[in-house]
C-alpha cells in the first residue's frame, strides 16, 4: 500500500527521492520503496524527512510509534508549565519575540499585556522586513463570542470589546506593513495562542477568569509530536475563517 501522506508533502515541498536522498543518506531507491510500499524508515529517517518536510512523524507514519511511546513524546513537547499566564517572565517573551526567524502567530480577543510592550511594534516591523511572517488574530468586538467571554468574566457585556479597540489602535502603526497581517474572528476562544517558528505559548481559558490569570504551557515542537501541530492547526482554523482588518479608525473594527 503506498503512503498518500509522504508521497504529497514531497509534492508540496517541491521534492523528489532524488533531491532528498543525498540528506539522509541513503539510496534514491529506497525513498521510492517508503513512498510505493509504505515501508517504515528507521527513526532517524524518519525524524530528519519530517523536519524537513515540516510535517510530524504520526502524520506520515501513523503506525510507526505506539501510543505509549507517543504520549511520552507529546509530554516532552511542553517544555514548562505556568500557574498563570502573568507568571511567564518578561525575558521569556522577549526572547521568543526577537529569536523568531520565520513565524509569529498571535491568537488573542484581546492580548492587552502586549500593548504594555513599548518596543514591540519596531520589533514586528523589523522582523517583517526580515522575511519573518506576522500574523495577528484579535476578537471581533460585536461577536457574540466576545460579549459573552466579556459577560462570563463579570466585567461588563462590552468591557472586552473596548479593550479590543484598545489593542487595535495600538497596532495601528504596523498595520499595512509588508508581512504583518492583522485579522478579526469571532470563534469562541478555547485558547490564546503565541506561535515563534517551532515554540509556542498555549494559555488555556478558564471559566469566569481573566485569560491572564489562567494557566500556560510553553511548547517546543518535536518532529514525532503531536501536541504543537493540534494547536497550530487550530490557529490555522481561526485564521482560514477570519477578516482582514482594515478600518484603523476610532470606534469598534
Amino acid at each position: 500500500m503506498p503512503n498518500d501522506r509522504l508521497r504529497d508533502a514531497l509534492m508540496s515541498a517541491d521534492l523528489t527521492p532524488d533531491d532528498i536522498a543525498p540528506r539522509l543518506s541513503v539510496d534514491p531507491k529506497t525513498v521510492e520503496r517508503w513512498i510505493t510500499t509504505d515501508r517504515i524508515p528507521y527513526p532517524r529517517h524518519r525524524h530528519k524527512l519530517a523536519v524537513m518536510l515540516h510535517q510530524t512523524e504520526a502524520y506520515l507514519w501513523p503506525s510507526a510509534v505506539s501510543t505509549s511511546r507517543a504520549a511520552e513524546i507529546n509530554e516532552s513537547e511542553i517544555i514548562r508549565t505556568y500557574p498563570n499566564r502573568n507568571a511567564i517572565p518578561a525575558d521569556v517573551w522577549d526572547h521568543l519575540f526577537k529569536g523568531s526567524q520565520k513565524t509569529i502567530d498571535i491568537l488573542v480577543y484581546v492580548g492587552m499585556f502586549l500593548t504594555e510592550k513599548p518596543e514591540l511594534p519596531e520589533t514586528l516591523r523589523a522582523k517583517a522586513k526580515d522575511g519573518v511572517a506576522v500574523r495577528m488574530l484579535f476578537g471581533a468586538c460585536d461577536s457574540s463570542a466576545v460579549i459573552q467571554r466579556s459577560s462570563d468574566e463579570g466585567i461588563g457585556a462590552h468591557t472586552i470589546s473596548a479593550k479590543i479597540d484598545h489593542a487595535l489602535a495600538y497596532f495601528r502603526e504596523v498595520g499595512g506593513t509588508q508581512g504583518i497581517e492583522i485579522r478579526t474572528h469571532g470563534t469562541v476562544l478555547y485558547n490564546s495562542i503565541y506561535r515563534f517558528d517551532d515554540e509556542m505559548i498555549v494559555n488555556p481559558h478558564v471559566y469566569g477568569k481573566m485569560a491572564s490569570h489562567a494557566p500556560a504551557l510553553h511548547l517546543r515542537r518535536l518532529s514525532a509530536g503531536t501536541l504543537f501541530t493540534t494547536y497550530e492547526d487550530s490557529f490555522n482554523a481561526v485564521w482560514a475563517a477570519a477578516v482582514p482588518h482594515t478600518y484603523w479608525g476610532g470606534g469598534h473594527a
